[in-house]
């Protein structure tokens, strides 16, 4: 089917397709540009919204949390934000966030990781486990449960959760879920969606290449910490859900992720949502088939909190 006719208004004005920008332009101001693009929509009714900060070796990292009820021990969602590891913020997925508590029932901790190129790879990823070890260890908290604990990113936040879920599988955290929605994987830009919709719509192949090297930087990234192309063993990730967008440069990077969890024996659900475009959860248009990409997400995390395990 063709681009959904819900985002006509959006990609008939060429200043809102995704390129690398100019050199001379400031980087605030571009990401001021960006982050303004990014619509919060319809926000769902939410019991408590609290600002708070994680303090790790006297650095303090921002985190919102969003609870969709007052009483109770809820799971917990961690999650990471998209935006090329550039851009983008917890303001900019506030709304998002929000209708994650309120379709899944649980506690959601946005995360304020640092973003490049300030701060490249992995800071951004040490910053987001930090904060996940952080709410794991908070046993004896009696308004959610950190042991029916969920990880959940949008496109570059879904490569930060790709690499906070190894680290994680690697000292034994116990995730019970890994969702991703249009995730980005591979910093060498190369699959075929990658050159099919290299011109967009919407996000192009050299703004990814732009993305990796700012989160990259130049020569070889440390090899402590794993980039999700270089995993060999995905045998202990968690029940996995991927949600990617038909017209998306980012397409096949979440099917060939999909596949490798799945040929590992985890349970890796993947829907590439036809008519859809990259970051369509976050973007000034409304569809059922953007409704319906996020239900589908949510009724697998709803499923895995509920029973412990993977859902069927």
């Amino acid at each position: 089917m063709p681009v959904d006719p819900c985002f006509a208004e959006l990609l008939s004005d060429p200043r809102n397709t995704v390129r690398p920008p100019p050199d001379h332009v400031p980087l605030q101001k571009v990401r001021l540009a960006a982050d303004s693009a990014m619509v919060q929509g319809v926000l769902p009714v939410i019991a408590s919204v609290r600002d708070l900060e994680f303090t790790f070796e006297g650095r303090a990292i921002p985190v919102r949390q969003y609870r969709p009820k007052e009483m109770g021990r809820l799971p917990t969602i961690v999650f990471c934000h998209g935006g090329g590891f550039v851009w983008g913020s917890i303001e900019t997925h506030d709304g998002l966030c929000r209708r994650l508590a309120a379709k899944t029932g649980a506690t959601v901790f946005s995360v304020g990781y640092r973003l490049a190129p300030e701060t490249r790879f992995p800071g951004s990823v040490d910053d987001v486990l930090r904060v996940l070890e952080a709410v794991h260890g908070r046993a004896d908290d009696d308004d959610f449960d950190p042991d029916a604990l969920a990880l959940c990113g949008d496109s570059a936040g879904g490569a930060i959760c790709v690499s906070v879920a190894a680290l994680a599988a690697q000292t034994g955290l116990p995730l019970r879920h890994l969702g991703l929605f249009y995730p980005a994987l591979d910093p060498a830009c190369d699959s075929p969606s990658q050159h099919t919709f290299a011109d967009g719509p919407l996000l192009t192949r050299a703004a990814m290449e732009w993305f990796w090297s700012c989160y990259l930087g130049p020569g070889k990234p440390p090899g402590d910490v794993p980039l999700p192309g270089d995993l060999r063993d995905l045998s202990g990730f968690p029940p996995t859900t991927i949600a990617t967008a038909e017209f998306d440069v980012l397409r096949d990077e979440g099917a060939h992720f999909a596949k490798r969890l799945t040929d590992a024996g985890v349970d890796a659900e993947l829907t590439c949502h036809r008519g859809m475009i990259h970051g369509f959860l976050s973007l000034p248009a409304t569809s059922h088939r953007i409704d319906a990409a996020l239900d589908g997400m949510c009724q697998r995390l709803r499923a895995t909190f509920k029973t412990g395990a993977g859902p069927s």
